[in-house]
């Protein structure tokens, strides 16, 4: 029956590619999906772990970001492309998800910097949790760098609360951490890419993938969460952030993740 639902939202999702800029609906989706409306969400929201209007919008600001970097066109006719009728609505969501405006990112090409943020100084909760686990690879996949982050919500978009870059997998300790209900999120490359520099905005090369929520910090104690990287679903929503360098992660980590590390938004 799982395998049933998995086709109908396959068949939903291959819908929305392939009409990406056009003004879709969830009725739209679930004829796609020969389900009904009422059906179709609860299914959706089952085999994905966000709405369809959720993954919507996250496949529209993954696409933009494709054309960003690997096609010269402008802004304006990216944002039409990509189904928004307003490049103002289309820059904003792009900044706030993506973390950089549409034009640096193209400049960055795909990439952020990497800046070392005191918790206590820009949260007003007092940040003294702590989310640590071990972050494992489906063998024979050889990780060069993962980007391990604590998001609001199950899509990775906009500034983690925290976060860690590792090389390769092993154990992590994420400090300074918020009390909240937190999603943990990673994504990593493998260690065939070369001489790519940033941790899924590669185009040609499949992302793996990690996630676990949600997961309750409270003050003066620590969370234990395990995940396990395997490549990227097509039932996984995109990670939207720009990530960092990974030559300016080498420089910085080591062999040792670093917690609270957190891309720099322009």
């Amino acid at each position: 029956m799982e395998n049933h639902f998995e086709l109908a939202v396959q068949r939903s999702l291959e819908m929305m590619r392939d009409n990406i800029g056009e003004d879709l609906t969830v009725d739209d989706m679930a004829r796609a999906a020969m389900f009904s409306k009422f059906h179709f969400t609860r299914v959706f929201q089952r085999v994905t772990g966000v709405s369809p209007g959720r993954f919507l919008s996250a496949m529209r600001l993954q696409r933009a970001k494709d054309l960003l970097l690997s096609t010269s066109m402008n802004v304006a006719d990216i944002s039409v492309r990509v189904g928004y009728n307003s490049v103002g609505t289309f820059s904003t969501r792009f900044t706030r998800s993506v973390g950089l405006p549409p034009t640096e990112y193209r400049r960055m090409r795909g990439v952020s910097h990497l800046v070392h943020l005191n918790a206590e100084e820009h949260s007003p909760c007092r940040a003294d949790g702590v989310v640590s686990g071990t972050l494992l690879v489906r063998p024979p996949a050889e990780i060069e760098v993962v980007f391990v982050g604590l998001f609001a919500s199950r899509i990775p978009e906009g500034k983690p609360v925290r976060c860690t870059i590792m090389n390769g997998s092993g154990s992590f300790i994420i400090d300074k951490v918020p009390s909240g209900v937190w999603y943990l999120l990673c994504q990593g490359i493998p260690r065939r890419t070369g001489d790519l520099r940033g941790i899924g905005d590669c185009l040609s090369v499949a992302p793996f993938v990690a996630s676990t929520g949600p997961i309750r910090v409270h003050s003066n104690s620590e969370a234990v969460a395990h995940v396990r990287l395997s490549p990227a679903r097509v039932f996984d929503p995109p990670l939207l952030l720009a990530l960092p360098d990974v030559r300016t992660t080498f420089s910085t980590t080591h062999s040792r993740p670093h917690a609270g590390l957190l891309p720099q938004a322009a």
